[in-house]
């Protein structure tokens, strides 16, 4: 089922976006190489915490952390640890916020060190411009299947790969909620949820450069790591869609 929510109930998630997008634009600046991802995970949550919020992923059942930090050949729901970072990493940060009741969610992949490297700048840049341009198509009375075509032509068309077991989700109250917001063309567009106002969803582009086959991490029971041990990475805005517009949340 999914829960449109109200203009009352969109604000909330508006001031909470806000603030959880404060939080990664102080975050993300002292990310650098020596630091482990244990260290930027309890920053993300005196951050959040100061914000007035509480960690999102906490309130996932057996997590207990306030990120997930995938690097390299990890995908998703990377826990921290006291892995050590290297110049040209690549770091996924991926973070919810549980603001007044409800969750926001955000993500974004950067270079460690902001390393240029043309191979690894082209990649991030396919992703990142996909996000944008499937939100353009997050409007009413178009059809879920809409965004997860244009995700499907950009990350395609660019010789890249979908992570096709993993969507995006609708999000609230809770932090998934309906509907699934694919990244490739699951069923014909008509058959996918016709979008409307109220409806308020997380648009992950999920991909990577050699394969669309998951695996998880040796020793872990949440790490998603790409099969064949490729670069990987993750863009993530919420996204709420009224009668008057598109707006992005976080």
């Amino acid at each position: 089922m999914i829960h449109l929510k109200t203009a009352e109930e969109i604000a909330v998630m508006a001031e909470g976006g806000v603030r959880l997008r404060a939080v990664m634009q102080s975050l993300v600046p002292d990310i650098h190489s020596g630091m482990t991802t244990k260290q930027i995970d309890k920053e993300a949550e005196r951050l959040i915490r100061k914000q007035g919020g509480e960690p999102s992923f906490k309130k996932v059942r057996n997590y207990y952390w306030t990120t997930c930090l995938p690097v390299n050949e990890q995908v998703v729901h990377t826990p921290p640890s006291n892995r050590v970072l290297v110049p040209g990493d690549m770091l996924t940060i991926d973070i919810g916020m549980f603001y007044r009741g409800f969750h926001t969610d955000y993500a974004d992949t950067i270079i460690v060190d902001g390393r240029s490297e043309e191979k690894k700048d082209r990649f991030l840049k396919t992703g990142h411009d996909a996000l944008y341009k499937s939100i353009q198509q997050a409007k009413v009375g178009n059809h879920i299947g809409d965004i997860s075509a244009t995700i499907e032509k950009e990350i395609y068309g660019h010789g890249y790969f979908i992570m096709k077991e993993l969507t995006g989700h609708g999000i609230g109250r809770e932090l998934h909620e309906d509907p699934y917001v694919f990244g490739y063309n699951f069923r014909p567009r008509e058959k996918t949820p016709v979008i409307r106002p109220g409806l308020v969803i997380a648009i992950e582009i999920i991909y990577s450069m050699g394969t669309e086959e998951i695996a998880y991490e040796d020793g872990s029971d949440w790490s998603i790591v790409t099969a064949d041990g490729s670069l990987a990475a993750c863009f993530e805005h919420t996204v709420a869609i009224t009668k008057e517009a598109t707006e992005i949340l976080t």
